[in-house]
């Protein structure tokens, strides 16, 4: 219980902070849209610069990791595309965007602060050398399905669909923030004093502002849609994802202590407001990803819990 009331709560409170001024009106859509760029487009990419700059890149990458973490992801994928096409019956495109969202786990809003809150600041590492791919490979992955679906697999190897996944995913404001930290780490460069503790500054910020803003996006989203689509991409993510990191991590390829609690950890996050963002582009299965991202980021209390029980 100790886990649920100081580690969890804290982070959820700010989420409901948010959520209970947004709803109460104290701030208004405009304002919590700001928020939400100040932190995804400025203070979380100079976090994800900082740390990135200083990780340790031989000691913490490992296939090991990324394989148990990824082929969780990947199996969210595959299962919540099949469930969605052959129970459910949807197009398609509608497939794509339901397997995106049991792919696609909140892994550094709700996975970076729930990890740092239970293990402490020096457990992040692996939970970084997850994020620095994390979105370039599954935004990857997912606008090239979509377009090739789309498409009816047509535009494999049309240079228009190369450069619109390249464009994508570099005019993301996270992955250029990751960037050059591997510029900045791979130089061996070391940043001036006075522009580090500037950095040091905006990435303190960054994790609060934007679980406060978090809540003030989720006001938005009202649960409706297939119940049983929700249902399921809920299941896929907070238990099938952690469930294949965990085996893979501690039967296969025997990771540590510390990279099996990021690795699990991480793959426990309900599906990231991204998820909901990649429909709306789209246009396709808003209604089930937006309650999706609500309802299971609100279970994910409990099982983020049962998790942090079982982990060593």
């Amino acid at each position: 219980m100790s886990a649920l009331i100081d580690v969890i709560l804290p982070v959820f409170l700010v989420i409901g902070f948010g959520y209970a001024a947004a709803r109460a009106g104290l701030i208004g859509d405009v304002a919590v849209d700001g928020i939400m760029r100040f932190a995804q487009n400025f203070a979380v990419p100079c976090l994800l610069f900082s740390s990135i700059a200083r990780l340790d890149l031989a000691a913490n990458y490992d296939l090991g990791l990324f394989a148990s973490f990824y082929a969780g992801a990947f199996t969210g994928f595959g299962l919540g595309f099949a469930g969605a096409r052959y129970l459910a019956r949807r197009p398609l495109e509608d497939c794509v965007a339901i397997g995106f969202a049991c792919l696609f786990s909140n892994s550094l809003l709700l996975g970076l602060p729930i990890t740092e809150r239970a293990y402490g600041h020096e457990a992040l590492a692996a939970n970084y050398a997850i994020i620095s791919i994390h979105s370039p490979l599954l935004y990857g992955f997912g606008i090239t399905f979509m377009e090739l679906v789309r498409s009816h697999g047509l535009g494999l190897s049309k240079p228009r669909l190369a450069r619109q996944v390249v464009r994508a995913i570099f005019s993301q404001p996270l992955v250029i923030g990751i960037s050059l930290g591997f510029l900045v780490n791979l130089s061996g460069l070391a940043l001036p004093g006075a522009l580090s503790a500037a950095v040091d500054m905006m990435s303190r910020a960054a994790l609060p502002t934007a679980l406060f803003g978090l809540g003030g996006v989720l006001l938005r989203y009202r649960p409706e849609g297939d119940m049983k689509l929700i249902g399921m991409i809920a299941a896929l993510s907070l238990i099938v994802h952690p469930t294949v990191a965990w085996l893979l991590g501690r039967h296969v390829f025997g990771l540590d202590t510390a990279q099996i609690r990021s690795a699990v950890v991480t793959a426990a996050m309900a599906p990231g407001v991204n998820a909901y963002l990649f429909s709306n582009v789209y246009g396709v299965a808003k209604r089930v990803t937006a309650s999706a991202v609500l309802i299971a980021t609100a279970v994910s209390i409990l099982t983020i819990w049962f998790w942090l029980q079982l982990l060593p």
